[in-house]
């Protein structure tokens, strides 16, 4: 007998588990887009906006048996959920994978693949005419942007600000030492431990030129800004406490299996979790792995028994653009820190591209 999984989230820990059981039971993705978007490609979409094509696997041409419902969810509980339209879903098994939002263009702002395609066309033609840059945020999203507008435009003055003393602090010396070189490389001018006195008084990601102030005294001038940080957990529809509580971040507790706590049946993967590592893709789809396996086991009448335990020490991959960047991989011996050409060989190249094509493409 065929069980129901509904799956609320159809990102890279959603589709990964939708996937994995698409041809074993009877999926429900939940999701208002249309496609799974490979967020990991869309800095390098709005330098090269030719590219954003690349960025986007519809659901239609992956998910065989399964069922797409395009809305969002607005409530949950152990026995299924509730829709914005107030369609309830009931189901055997609930995955929640409804990740985080970051500010665009790091996430897409919208939901159809042909607006996400036509906003990242419109915002490159900004960043065209744009002769300075100001970037807040000196994260992997932050500099990874300033990469990939140095490959596109090596003449752009790009000016990166961050109030954090020190770039990616959690990593050692000899891979921030590496970045710290290639930025300078490509003329990245940075500016740690330093805020604004006020926010830009232009909208982001549009051209007019302003001039802001930092809280060292500097003035800086620029055409065009944009954000870099501020990630939000996607949770709000577990707010009314039905399913689970939340920590202070948005995310839900979950035990080594994976499972929403106080749960059997109730999974929870990616951004959402709180299992302590950063929120990585790479990471999402692994845990899609792991539910996948005690689903299967559970619907065979057996014990769930795959777990997931974090790496002890923090991953990176960081491109600065398709050649370049720094990096940090696990080994038996512990971590390791890589060098360019592997950060452009397992990243930087294509974006995982290629990987998940052969995961999502169609058939």
């Amino acid at each position: 007998m065929s069980r129901t999984v509904v799956v609320v989230g159809g990102g890279y820990g959603g589709s990964a588990v939708a996937k994995a059981l698409d041809a074993e039971a009877d999926v429900v993705l939940v999701d208002p887009r249309d496609a799974f978007v490979n967020t990991a490609g869309s800095l390098r979409a709005l330098t090269k906006p030719d590219w954003a094509g690349a960025m986007f696997f519809p659901y239609d041409q992956w998910l065989r048996r399964g069922t797409l419902v395009r809305e969002r969810v607005v409530s949950a509980d152990p026995g299924g959920v509730t829709l914005a339209s107030g369609r309830r879903i009931q189901g055997d098994y609930l995955v929640l994978a409804t990740g985080s939002s970051y500010t665009y263009p790091a996430k897409p702002a919208s939901d159809s693949m042909d607006e996400v395609v036509e906003d990242l066309r419109r915002t490159h033609k900004e960043l065209a005419g744009a002769e300075r840059v100001l970037i807040l945020g000196a994260g992997p999203v932050g500099l990874e942007l300033a990469g990939e507008i140095k490959e596109a435009w090596p003449h752009k003055h790009v000016t990166v600000v961050d109030p954090a003393e020190r770039l990616l602090a959690a990593f050692p010396e000899e891979m921030r030492r590496e970045l710290h070189r290639q930025l300078d490389e490509l003329d990245i001018h940075l500016r740690l431990g330093t805020g604004l006195t006020a926010t830009p008084p232009t909208e982001p990601a549009r051209a007019e030129t302003f001039t802001v102030t930092t809280t060292g005294g500097e003035e800086i001038t620029a055409d065009i800004w944009f954000r870099a940080h501020g990630v939000q957990v996607n949770s709000d529809y577990l707010a009314d406490g039905r399913l689970t509580t939340r920590n202070q971040r948005g995310q839900v507790p979950v035990t080594d299996t994976l499972n929403v706590r106080g749960y059997e049946h109730v999974y929870a993967i990616g951004d959402i979790t709180d299992v302590p590592e950063a929120k990585m893709a790479g990471y999402a789809m692994q845990h899609a792995e792991v539910v996948a396996r005690n689903i299967l086991a559970q619907m065979r009448g057996e014990r769930p028994e795959a777990t997931y335990q974090p790496l002890p020490h923090p991953m990176i991959l960081l491109p600065l653009g398709p050649r370049g960047g720094v990096g940090q991989l696990p080994s038996p011996e512990g971590p390791v820190v890589v060098p360019a050409e592997t950060v452009s060989a397992y990243k930087g190249a294509d974006l995982f591209t290629s990987r998940l094509t052969e995961q999502f493409g169609a058939a």
